[in-house]
């Protein structure tokens, strides 16, 4: 790019011109006379050509500065749009979250009350996502579930996950309450598609040998998972995190002790850094309430 005018110079052609007045502008422009008056001197060296005519008391635009002169004004003016675009742009106070729709639903509302009544002026929106997550840039913050095996270095794990088995409070397998895992070889098991390795985690943690993973109604929803169990349709192994709001409703128990850590977790992925304030201040606060989950 070639060379150009130092921008103090325009601005100080632009004032002197709009004024017809080197103190008129340098009251403007919050600076000292002799300072617009230099500004202007160095303008005309720079394109070497005289700008204004000085008179004892005013000033006027030589036929060069009245050409000059619209062409530095709208250039001004782009420039002021275009700082003010980004200046808005940075301070928006909005944070875009993608999260399963498992999550989202059980545990994400509590932490938006929390942070919302916090900081009510940061509007936030939530992307439900299965499986994958929405179209790439779209978030601020990435929610994912992933297999503890294919985390990437730009992944933050929440908290460390336990699987749960939950079931309704009157369920009953072979007409007697749940409260033995044995009696899982017996029960009627809910199947969460694209897991099917929660059963096989809870069959090896027990040693059972006929768990029966054919039978059984089939979903790729967590939560109507959880729905079919509290109606008694059968038991299901999930999350912890997402069966602890059934659980404290009583939608559904878990019917014995069981302290079995899952292959897969979640983890929170930020599109860009340095985060907008606004990000950084909703990522802070999902840091701090994913940390009260292990307690």
């Amino acid at each position: 790019m070639m060379n150009l005018p130092h921008l103090t110079f325009l601005r100080s052609f632009e004032a002197a011109a709009r004024h017809l007045s080197f103190t008129s502008a340098a009251d403007e422009l919050n600076c000292t006379q002799s300072a617009v008056s230099n500004h202007v001197r160095s303008l005309e060296e720079f394109i070497q050509r005289p700008l204004f005519v000085r008179h004892p008391r005013s000033l006027s635009l030589t036929d060069v500065g009245e050409a000059y002169l619209p062409s530095v004004r709208h250039a001004l003016q782009e420039i002021n749009v275009a700082t003010q675009s980004v200046i808005l742009r940075t301070h928006t106070r909005k944070v875009v979250v993608s999260c399963p729709f498992s999550l989202a639903e059980n545990w994400l509302p509590d932490v938006i009350q929390g942070f919302n009544a916090v900081h009510p002026d940061i509007d936030l929106t939530v992307h439900g996502t299965v499986w994958s997550d929405v179209e790439a840039n779209v978030s601020d913050i990435s929610v994912t579930i992933n297999h503890v095996d294919d985390v990437t270095p730009d992944m933050t794990r929440l908290w460390v996950e336990k699987l749960s088995i939950v079931c309704a409070p009157g369920f009953l397998v072979e007409g007697k309450p749940l409260t033995e895992p044995e009696q899982l070889q017996q029960a009627r098991l809910i199947h969460i598609l694209g897991r099917p390795a929660y059963w096989e985690y809870v069959a090896r943690h027990y040693g059972l040998t006929s768990l029966n993973l054919e039978d059984g109604p089939r979903t790729n929803a967590s939560n109507f998972a959880m729905e079919l169990a509290a109606k008694s349709l059968g038991c299901v192994a999930l999350p912890r995190s997402l069966a602890r709001s059934y659980v404290d409703r009583g939608l559904v128990i878990e019917p014995f002790d069981f302290d079995l850590e899952s292959p897969w977790a979640y983890f929170i992925k930020v599109k860009e850094k340095p985060l907008a304030p606004p990000v950084r201040l909703f990522q802070d606060w999902l840091m701090q309430a994913a940390a009260e989950m292990n307690t």
